[in-house]
């Protein structure tokens, strides 16, 4: 089982708004294949994924009304180069840009509110960076049951190539 002193990355997913592709649920499985491969050609090298399965969770803050989350997490592992700043940001940026593609717009959504798709980068490695667009660990990681359980199970599970 891998531990979070490796170099692993770890990304959580979630979404409680439908996107082009159909529920959240279905959101979170048409996201896997392309998140695989955007981490893929992020750290140029082939690498090895654990994913936990899916969950279904009440939301955390923002509007009371909100739907439920379906929320997993992806660990990634064998990363070759070791954490920096700059890839940490870059990583970030394409995630957004994953985001926006299953029809996030995050200038116009209220925080913690309703969203077609959340990627967020958990950690990496023993990064700690303090950065205005992202910090590392994400801060509020351990108060989260919704990304703990399913972080726990990925790191249990067996991995994938």
């Amino acid at each position: 089982m891998p531990s979070i002193d490796d170099a692993s990355v770890a990304v959580a997913l979630g979404a409680n708004q439908p996107s082009a592709v159909g529920s959240p649920r279905e959101t979170l499985v048409a996201v896997r294949p392309l998140l695989e491969k955007l981490l893929r050609a992020w750290a140029g090298q082939e690498l090895v994924y654990r994913w936990s399965s899916l969950h279904d969770t009440a939301p955390v803050g923002g509007p009371l009304d909100q739907p439920r989350y379906c929320n997993a997490v992806m660990l990634v592992e064998g990363l070759q180069a070791p954490p920096s700043v700059a890839a940490a940001l870059e990583l970030l940026n394409a995630l957004q840009g994953l985001e926006q593609q299953f029809g996030r717009n995050r200038s116009q959504e209220q925080r913690w509110g309703p969203r077609s798709l959340d990627l967020d980068l958990l950690f990496w490695g023993e990064l700690r960076l303090e950065h205005p667009r992202l910090q590392l660990p994400h801060p509020r990681l351990h108060l989260r049951r919704f990304v703990l359980a399913p972080l726990l199970e990925a790191m249990q599970g067996s991995a994938a190539p």
